[in-house]
């Protein structure tokens, strides 16, 4: 089936070491896992405060714009100046700079240890169409708007198949078991923004793609309707949540949010091969928490960021997502500066209809400790100095080039001989049983 419904709306350190000397490395960013790395991927960015949402979609829909349409859950009749249209490029950014990264450091000589000195953190409408009250199928057509390229109408309905069958005869194509979904969120008294993307509008534009729909509304619900886009699915779907709270993280209420594994150390060929380790990461947590669970990905201040995997969003830029409580002086004397009192949470989920049956449920908290994926190359130091430091370490390296490659076979599920091989490590002394497997049986 071409027609899918889619129904999301859319370093440096900063502690002060007191120590004289510190075991460190010079490190710098690498590489990073943002969205475009998985398939069948939708994105949101959630701005809440108090009881104000406002919503950005933006979608991986591919084929023929005539066959595009969204159908999105709304807790009331939306006015015009409560849908926009957002900017692809924002969203980008605030992946990038949410996304999980791998950073690298160089062993420095052990025989030249060397002290750390502190360091500070860096820091259109384009017409109206009169609101008419037309009742058809017990479906009352609440309001009817062309914003941007997207014609726009806010529907509510008091039986299920009325709805379907109005939105077969004006055009969409309704999957099998719509109509049940539909029914839990009529018994909701909920509406329906029904978006298609106006042609003729668009070619005036000049836009080859859909650009994000933002909806902006006030309700006690903190929640995403994801039941509604499983209906059509032909297998499980890829969704990021980026949320913008003023108090703390955001986690799910009624699924449990989890951490990813991170601050993990890997073998230096990872470098080259991130994207694949990334998936196969991900894929490997999920079917251990049996796909029932939210991962955490990422939870900061919008003021830095350890490594930066992209800099922090400007206020402009949040505020063209919706963040309402920012004002002018974050941008004193005319220089863009982080913007404050901005807390953002990356979720990330992999769902289907089985094992994901509830629409998504979010509480927004007081926690504001840091969290990032994160994942670490230590390049060998390759020197020739000789000295008793120079020796333990020529001696702990063996160690930890072993933990290296048995961490990431725990973390992928792949077969650890493979990652022997590519790191260079034969799997056998002398005669002896070989030292990864002696490792295994511990």
């Amino acid at each position: 089936m071409n027609f899918r419904f889619f129904v999301f709306l859319a370093v440096l350190l900063s502690i002060t070491f007191t120590a004289r000397v510190a075991y460190s490395f010079c490190g710098f960013y690498v590489a990073k896992a943002d969205a475009k790395l998985f398939n069948k991927t939708s994105q949101v960015v959630l701005v809440r405060s108090d009881d104000k949402t406002v919503i950005t979609m933006a979608n991986d829909f591919k084929g023929d714009l005539k066959e595009f349409a969204v159908v999105i859950p709304v807790p009331a009749v939306l006015e015009k100046n409560q849908i926009h249209i957002g900017d692809k490029k924002v969203i980008d950014h605030l992946d990038a700079y949410t996304a999980p990264r791998l950073v690298e450091y160089l062993d420095e000589n052990p025989c030249q240890p060397k002290v750390l000195d502190d360091i500070a953190p860096t820091n259109r409408a384009k017409r109206d169409v009169q609101s008419i009250k037309e009742k058809s199928h017990s479906v009352t057509v609440e309001s009817q708007y062309t914003v941007g390229e997207y014609d726009i109408v806010i529907l509510s309905a008091t039986e299920s198949d009325g709805l379907s069958n109005w939105l077969k005869e004006n055009g969409y194509r309704i999957p099998n078991g719509a109509a049940e979904v539909l029914g839990s969120y009529i018994k909701q008294n909920m509406r329906f923004l029904v978006a298609k993307v106006n042609l003729e509008e668009q070619s005036k534009l000049g836009f080859s793609y859909l650009r994000p729909i933002s909806i902006a509304f006030e309700s006690p619900k903190f929640m995403l309707p994801i039941r509604l886009g499983m209906v059509n699915a032909d297998g499980a779907q890829e969704l990021f949540i980026y949320t913008l709270t003023k108090k703390g993280r955001v986690e799910t209420t009624n699924y449990r949010t989890v951490r990813l594994p991170t601050n993990r150390e890997l073998p230096v060929y990872i470098k080259d091969e991130f994207a694949d380790f990334y998936r196969a990461m991900f894929e490997h947590q999920v079917k251990q928490e049996r796909m029932e669970t939210v991962f955490l990905e990422y939870a900061w201040d919008m003021n830095w960021c350890d490594p930066c995997a992209a800099e922090p969003l400007s206020v402009e830029e949040l505020r063209s997502l919706g963040v309402f409580w920012l004002d002018d002086s974050a941008n004193n004397g005319g220089f863009k500066k982080p913007a404050r009192d901005v807390f953002v949470t990356r979720l990330h989920v992999r769902y289907d209809a089985k094992n994901f049956p509830e629409d998504l449920r979010f509480r927004e908290t007081a926690f504001r400790s840091n969290f990032q994926g994160r994942y670490i190359l230590r390049q060998p130091w390759t020197g020739n100095d000789n000295c008793p430091a120079a020796r333990e370490y020529e001696r702990q390296l063996k160690k930890r080039l072993e933990d290296e490659a048995q961490r990431l076979a725990l973390l992928t599920g792949w077969d650890i001989n493979p990652i022997l091989e590519k790191m260079g490590i034969s799997t056998t002394e002398s005669d002896e049983m070989p030292w990864w497997q002696k490792l295994w049986e511990k």
